[in-house]
């Protein structure tokens, strides 16, 4: 009976450390070249930042011009990086911007799962 109660304690432990690290751990980190389009504060209740980076133009299949957009999040608290891409969409110069891809998000910490930690 007692090595029961280890095991179950020991699997919902478990089951709770999978979970931290499905919802807080990023997988893929990165950067991104071209011009902000845009960067804007969302939400009622929990404030995000959400921004977008013109990549550049190509030709799709059809041979007409298009434009890639990436749309991306900043942590709430991340100022000084606020502060950047806000500089950057006023002057209209290329940015590189460095990013963690999560394996999901919550939605009261943005709408995308790129999280945007350094403005160059």
């Amino acid at each position: 009976m007692k090595i029961i109660k280890i095991l179950l304690a020991l699997m919902v432990v478990l089951a709770f450390a999978g979970l931290y690290i499905y919802y807080t751990a990023s997988y893929s980190e990165g950067f991104r070249a071209g011009a902000m389009v845009k960067i804007s504060k969302k939400g009622y209740i929990f404030k995000t930042v959400e921004g977008e980076l013109n990549l550049g133009n190509y030709f799709n299949d059809k041979g007409s011009p298009s434009t890639s957009v990436w749309s991306f999040s900043v942590d709430a608290g991340n100022d000084s990086v606020v502060k950047k891409l806000e500089d950057a969409v006023l002057s209209g110069k290329r940015v590189k911007l460095h990013y963690n891809e999560m394996y999901t998000q919550f939605s009261w910490r943005g709408d995308t799962k790129y999280f945007v930690h350094k403005v160059e």
